[in-house]
């Protein structure tokens, strides 16, 4: 497994009321979240990297409002024709 370290300015932990435990927790849905709304990486792999359930990484986007699912327009219309 890989190691990312992060280095944060002074006092931001203590601003956010966080220890660096949930701080690293976070951090790590967020990227996990960013990566999967951008298409980079898939949803179990941005669950895996955040940490949680599958189930647990949908709520997440669902809270955000993300797409839960990613449909490609074109695609759907292709599939609807063949049918």
């Amino acid at each position: 497994m890989a190691t990312l370290t992060i280095e944060l300015p002074e006092g931001v932990l203590s601003s956010l009321h966080q220890s660096p435990g949930d701080a690293e927790k976070d951090v790590r849905l967020v990227i996990a979240i960013e990566w999967y709304r951008r298409g980079a990486i898939s949803q179990g792999r941005a669950a895996e990297l955040a940490g949680v359930p599958r189930a647990d990484f949908i709520d997440a986007l669902a809270a955000r409002k993300i797409d839960v699912f990613s449909v490609d327009l074109d695609e759907l219309r292709q599939e609807i024709e063949l049918e």
